[in-house]
């Protein structure tokens, strides 16, 4: 049966696997304007809020904009409705449009917009450039009732706990009885009020990564069916899987730099780019990071890249690099527009298998700042 979903639900959804934990220190993910309770219809993807994406939006009767760069991305004294920002600020608040920001948690996020990139490239066994966060594991040990156990524990592996390594859905289950007294305000799943209740119970244990910790126990309040769950959560002294910006790996051939650059674009449908470096020279280990990356180009060279595909190099980076040893592709900024498209259609299939009914929409307004002549 299809519901339509809240913000919060929609929101849920893209944090599952992109956490604004995953975000750098400082950077302003998360909600930028409106309310997470209103119910959703229609979501509008984009890369940047602008005057013309809030038209489009308002025009296919948008309630949530989702935007890579943060609409707030520095702090506001004054809404000045005289200025772009202050218009854009108060056409969202006149029609009701909610505004969230996925910004470097989605560069970061495994299968996010880094990953997209390089998989547009052709670019294959891929590592991370600039390592910025390690998950810490948690224990979860959830008490459920002997008949509600495989609902609870599918439930728990579907949301992304017991990982380990290759296998999904991992847990030791005991057997046990839970006792409880029911209160007098309580409308108990098992029992009555005010009478000590005797309940066979299966104790699961699982791991869960603190990236979607808030996320699974979400899910377990949802599936268990007692009104308040009984769990217990403690910290493991384990250690998870890094997580950081950029990508690193080969294409399936050494190629010139020449042909590398004139293949982005192709790619990313871009009249220009700039290079640096010898155009002559074969390249084939490849490090991307989408947006402005060429601060890291050090981690680069000293992962084993030939060159390094970012946007906003600076003229004194670009020098240093070269001097270096380090080619460079400066393809733009705007090439992260590829994840418009590729976010609808991740946010798509995680609605349609969670029962939503909504519109997702890539932004057909192009944000490109930039002319090449």
């Amino acid at each position: 049966m299809s519901a339509i979903p809240s913000a919060r639900n929609v929101v849920a959804l893209l944090e599952h696997w992109s956490p604004k934990s995953m975000a750098m220190d400082g950077d302003p993910v998360g909600l930028m304007l409106g309310a997470l309770e209103k119910k959703v219809k229609n979501v509008l993807v984009t890369l940047d809020v602008t005057e013309a994406v809030v038209a489009e939006a308002v025009e296919q009767d948008t309630d949530l904009i989702i935007s890579h760069h943060p609409l707030l991305f520095m702090p506001l004294t004054e809404v000045d409705t005289s200025t772009p920002k202050g218009r854009v600020i108060q056409q969202c608040l006149q029609h009701d449009i909610t505004v969230y920001a996925a910004h470097t948690n989605l560069d970061i996020a495994p299968g996010g917009v880094n990953d997209w990139l390089v998989d547009e490239m052709g670019i294959k066994d891929t590592k991370i450039v600039v390592p910025t966060k390690k998950d810490h594991l948690y224990k979860l040990v959830a008490f459920v009732p002997e008949e509600d156990t495989d609902q609870v524990r599918r439930a728990l592996g579907d949301a992304g706990a017991g990982h380990i390594g290759d296998y999904s859905h991992c847990t030791f289950n005991s057997e046990g009885t839970g006792t409880f007294i029911p209160g007098d305000e309580t409308d108990p799943h098992i029992g009555n009020r005010g009478e000590l209740t005797y309940v066979a119970e299966k104790k699961i244990e699982t791991v869960i990564p603190d990236s979607i910790l808030a996320h699974v126990l979400d899910v377990l309040g949802r599936v268990h069916p007692y009104e308040e769950p009984a769990y217990d959560l403690y910290p493991l002294g384990l250690e998870g899987e890094f997580f950081g910006l950029g990508r690193i790996g080969t294409l399936a051939s050494s190629t010139t730099l020449d042909a590398f650059a004139s293949s982005l674009k192709e790619i990313f449908n871009v009249k220009g780019l700039r290079v640096v470096g010898d155009l002559g020279r074969n390249v084939q280990t490849i490090a991307v990071i989408g947006g402005d990356g060429s601060k890291y180009w050090q981690q680069a060279l000293a992962a084993g890249a030939d060159v390094l595909v970012t946007g906003d190099v600076k003229f004194h980076t670009a020098q240093d690099a070269e001097a270096a040893g380090l080619a460079l592709v400066d393809p733009g900024h705007h090439i992260e527009g590829i994840m418009k498209q590729a976010l609808a259609d991740r946010l798509g299939k995680d609605a349609q298998a969670s029962g939503y009914q909504m519109k997702i929409t890539a932004s057909a307004v192009d944000t490109e700042p930039f002319t090449f002549l």
